[in-house]
């Protein structure tokens, strides 16, 4: 579909008069509605409000492309808005917008909106391009310069496919949608600038475009690598690779391109190792705490899932699950054999494949998995049949991975004729051996060791359990989503895989905390907060109540050294009284809909709300004297 054929003349605004980021947003908004494309605009104002709040669509340079996909959208279009004085749009480089295309998307729009906010992203990375828009006279004169640009482009990806270069790349973002593209302008630009050959491979939110081909990868003299998620690396094996994140593509594409053209990088040896490991780009992206975080991200969708799943079945009854109790619900029990019986379980397995993975590529993972496996199922009477738990999912996937890349070592000079054997017969084989029968030998002493330490833990009383739940607490709020909070949350979901409930009610209190906080503190202190950081606020508030953090990320963003140490000493006050009280908390998440489960009675519940009543109120009072008053600024 072509930008053209979503932008018409009647969502064309050449002369907006907002002034402010809010006033823009309606402006546009109202533009959309007028031309007949929304059945609701409030509703879609809200989606464009609420993708704001996780992060401006302020690109820079000048550009803001908010967007939106919502049932409030009865035709996907584009709004293209231009303010001739420009206006503060909270931009990502700071300074003031004046060009915005607003992007509504249907519900059942298949992604259109994505490919669509992915092809501006990169056309509005063309100087040129930019400048006919900002000089356009009629909505006439944009679409015929949008329409030009797309032709031409369409050109050069055609020759562009059709041609291998010397220089190679990849780009690829977390959401694969505008730092993709542009840098994989950036990149192509400037090799042009350069009269260097280039192709570059997006790895975008629609899939794969400009595929490098397995001629390009034997002519190409170096491959870029400019990504902040995982790309599939085997095919450059032998090759000098240079891997930076996505962002250096954008601002440092003349410098990796240089280095590229002089093979300035270490050489690919498979197996997520080059030749050189003391690149400093590599080391941004490697090693123990990148493999850990590699098992946790993608472990918490079962986290998430499973234990929301297994919160409602307690709805009926703690007991409602099991057909023995007479508060038996046969969908209660489905939905407890779903989250616990499969999704929890998967937990262990999971974060140990995923870990092996991240060391040794894909041959780690099944190993992993089986090694995880191996962990939760071999159990014991002296264990209370857990297993050796979370502490065996990391050795698990620790040992699955090294001994993985250990097999490939070892395998590599076996003749060439084998090659299509290893990944498919040796590799798998061998890895899962070893590691099975290793985790076979060690998982008894290793179950001893993790239900001595949760043992530990639950006879803790007094000032050491206060500090526990302090620091538990304290880390939900440092990085807010981050990968503190995800260690402090995944110690709480281990205690609960143990039969500990008491961290993950710590972990989760100091959690809603920081969203909680900021909203009541823009409400109390209005002078201390932007007009749109008081319309966070109220987003903030909700997003809290559901144990959702990261909606206090657009304070800690603006305002750092103020909010962040504000945040944590409100949560780890709220954490310390939680693990004093003795509250319970059988489920994983869910905030404010699951605190009716707290085990204890209603005196348990309402000492839980007091604790995070407590943490809030403290942290809204700190940031509240830390920050300076607008109005003296």
């Amino acid at each position: 579909m072509r930008i053209t054929d979503l932008l018409t003349k009647e969502t064309i605004l050449l002369n907006m008069t907002a002034s402010s980021k809010p006033e823009a947003i309606d402006e546009l908004v109202g533009k959309l509605d007028s031309a007949g494309k929304l059945s609701d605009r409030d509703g879609f104002k809200e989606a464009i409000q609420a993708r704001e709040d996780q992060s401006t669509t302020g690109i820079g340079e000048g550009i803001a492309i908010p967007h939106a996909k919502t049932n409030a959208v009865k035709d996907p279009a584009i709004a293209f808005g231009r303010s001739s004085e420009g206006l503060d749009y909270e931009s990502l480089d700071g300074q003031p917008t004046n060009l915005f295309f607003m992007i509504a998307a249907s519900e059942g729009a298949n992604n259109t909106h994505l490919e669509t906010l992915s092809r501006l992203s990169s056309f509005l990375m063309d100087t040129s391009f930019r400048e006919k828009l900002e000089s356009a006279k009629t909505e006439a004169d944009v679409i015929e310069a949008i329409n030009a640009k797309e032709a031409e482009e369409e050109g050069e990806e055609e020759q562009e496919t059709s041609s291998a270069g010397k220089i190679l790349a990849v780009t690829a973002c977390p959401t694969g949608i505008a730092h993709t593209f542009m840098a994989a302008d950036k990149l192509k630009a400037t090799a042009k600038e350069m009269n260097v050959p280039i192709k570059v491979q997006t790895n975008g939110s629609s899939g794969v475009k400009n595929r490098l081909t397995d001629e390009d990868i034997r002519e190409a003299d170096a491959i870029i690598i400019a990504a902040d998620v995982n790309v599939d690396m085997s095919p450059f094996q032998g090759k000098p690779v240079i891997e930076v994140p996505v962002a250096k593509a954008i601002h440092e594409p003349e410098a990796l391109i240089t280095r590229a053209t002089k093979k300035d990088a270490p050489i690919y040896e498979g197996g997520g190792k080059s030749s050189s490991s003391e690149s400093s780009d590599k080391n941004q992206r490697s090693g123990f705490y990148k493999h850990l975080m590699n098992g946790v991200s993608n472990m918490l969708p079962f986290v998430v899932g499973g234990g929301i799943l297994i919160a409602i079945s307690f709805f009926w009854g703690i007991n409602s699950a099991n057909p023995d109790s007479a508060d038996y619900n046969r969908f209660a029990e489905m939905l407890s054999i779903i989250g616990g019986g499969n999704a929890f379980f998967l937990l262990v397995p999971v974060l140990a494949g995923f870990i092996a993975s991240s060391i040794a590529d894909k041959p780690g993972f099944a190993p992993g998995m089986i090694g995880g496996l191996i962990a939760v199922t071999q159990t014991s009477e002296a264990s209370g049949g857990n297993g050796s738990g979370f502490l065996g999912g990391l050795i698990a996937g620790f040992l699955a991975g090294y001994l993985t890349l250990l097999i490939k070592k070892a395998l590599e000079g076996l003749p060439a004729v084998l090659d299509g054997l290893k990944t498919v017969l040796f590799y798998p084989v061998l890895s899962i051996f070893a590691t099975g029968m290793i985790m076979l030998l060690i998982n008894a002493p290793l179950t001893s060791i993790y239900s001595g330490l949760f043992s530990f833990l639950e006879n803790m009383s007094g000032s050491n359990l206060a500090l526990l739940g302090l620091i538990v607490g304290g880390m939900m709020a440092v990085d807010m989503g981050g990968p503190v909070n995800k260690a402090a949350y995944t110690f709480g979901i281990a205690a609960l895989d143990a039969g500990n409930y008491t961290f993950i009610a710590a972990a989760m209190a100091g959690g809603m905390v920081p969203p909680l906080a900021l909203g009541l503190a823009s409400l109390i202190f209005r002078n201390k907060f932007t007009a749109q950081e008081r319309e966070t606020g109220k987003a903030a508030l909700p997003l809290g109540a559901f144990f959702i953090t990261e909606g206090a990320i657009p304070f800690a963003a603006a305002d750092p050294v103020r909010v962040i140490p504000s945040m944590v000493a409100g949560s780890a006050f709220t954490g310390m009284l939680v693990m004093l009280f003795g509250i319970s908390l059988p489920a994983p998440h869910g905030g404010a809909i699951i605190i009716p489960l707290i085990e204890g009675g209603i005196t348990q519940i309402l000492l839980y709300i007091v604790a995070i009543l407590a943490g809030t109120i403290l942290s809204a009072i700190v940031v509240g004297f830390l920050k300076k008053d607008l109005r003296k600024a």
